[in-house]
């Protein structure tokens, strides 16, 4: 269909209208298992749940599979034009430990709920679930509709990344359900994220009897420390933390090894690549002579930068949300999401679509029960018009 006709628009904001208790139920459901990113097992349950509710909407859905994280999963409702897809994405990992769920569970107070992931992001899961079984209910969208349910966003998408980057190069739109600002706002740009481990290497020795044999690997550490944090850079949005270090076997010993793990932003892909030129730099010179550095891990995020065409969908999605009686606005923010890849892969993309939410990442997570089918609404409005 090129766009919905009254009749069907009305049909599927009737149809969100009713379905708070349900939304709530699955919400409740997916909260009270772990998930946390390494916990395979965990990740996939909350897929086989989600798979389950799919199944039951008679929503074809399939697995791309990980032997070491969760499998991704994609969920398809046919559409009317084309074969480039609107794109609903979401994460089913947390940042949380295996118990927490138990520790913890999901709670309601009023119209706030609680529990590991609540709006990070396990709402924005089922509000993609609900919008897209609304257009399956009655009569399909404008354009084919994809949901993309990925599982180890928390540490940079290492397995997500090819699936997600994948289907965003084919789609027309991104929707990136994360949390809405706890102001109501979606995000329309977010910093880029570099996170690295290295180890440096040094000589060790008796630091009583033979000090001089020695190269301190913590010392060139300590070092390196310093000159990478003098790369942070407030005006240009670029900064740099060592944030865990180690190093050393003995306090009477010469520091043999020394290790540190390393959190950079930026936001453009310019600066991404200025401030990776002087890192490069700071590893490979030696302020210590006899040391050596190597990196050990690398993975991190691209930054959601609003093209002509994002401005346009962003514009779409807040005019969608006025007719439902939400005031929405535009954040940045220093925190990065998987909308980074989509954006910089050419998908028009909006981020923080989901519920609202906050407190992320903390045991005061809690997300806002009264803006799950207000959302919901909006997303599906913003999909009907742009078959207009």
């Amino acid at each position: 269909m090129p766009s919905a006709t009254p009749a069907q628009q009305a049909a599927i904001l009737d149809w969100l209208d009713q379905q708070r208790p349900a939304m709530t139920e699955l919400l409740e459901k997916i909260v009270n298992i772990d998930s946390g990113s390494y916990n395979k097992a965990g990740v996939d349950a909350v897929g086989r749940a989600i798979e389950e509710w799919f199944a039951a909407e008679g929503i074809a859905t399939d697995r791309v599979p990980h032997g070491d994280f969760g499998d991704c999963i994609r969920a398809h409702v046919s559409g009317g034009e084309g074969n480039r897809p609107v794109l609903l994405m979401g994460h089913r990992d947390t940042v949380f430990p295996d118990g927490e769920a138990a520790r913890r569970p999901f709670t309601v107070e009023g119209d706030i709920a609680y529990g590991p992931g609540v709006a990070d992001m396990k709402a924005g899961l089922v509000m993609n679930a609900f919008v897209l079984a609304a257009f399956k209910r009655f009569g399909g969208a404008p354009y084919p509709l994809t949901g993309l349910y990925t599982s180890d966003e928390e540490i940079a998408s290492p397995s997500s990344r090819p699936v997600i980057e994948n289907e965003a190069r084919n789609a027309r739109v991104v929707f990136n359900a994360e949390p809405g600002r706890e102001s109501g706002n979606v995000v329309t740009g977010r910093k880029g994220a570099s996170f690295f481990k290295f180890r440096v290497t040094g000589v060790p020795a008796h630091s009583g009897g033979q000090h001089e044999k020695g190269v301190s690997a913590i010392g060139e550490l300590a070092a390196k420390i310093t000159a990478l944090h003098g790369l942070t850079d407030y005006a240009a949005g670029t900064t740099v933390n060592v944030g865990i270090v180690s190093g050393g076997n003995a306090v009477n010993m010469v520091a043999p090894l020394a290790m540190a793990e390393v959190d950079v932003r930026f936001k453009t892909m310019t600066a991404r690549d200025a401030v990776w030129e002087r890192i490069t730099e700071i590893l490979q010179t030696a302020h210590v002579p006899g040391t050596s550095a190597e990196i050990t891990e690398s993975r991190g995020f691209l930054p959601l930068t609003q093209s002509a065409e994002s401005k346009q969908i962003f514009e779409l999605y807040t005019q969608a949300g006025a007719e439902v009686g939400l005031t929405i606005g535009g954040e940045f923010s220093g925190g990065s999401a998987d909308s980074g890849f989509t954006a910089q892969v050419g998908a028009p993309t909006v981020c923080g679509t989901g519920p609202v939410g906050g407190r992320a990442h903390t045991p005061e997570e809690f997300m806002r029960l009264d803006t799950m089918v207000p959302r919901a609404k909006t997303v599906a409005l913003a999909i009907m018009r742009l078959g207009a």
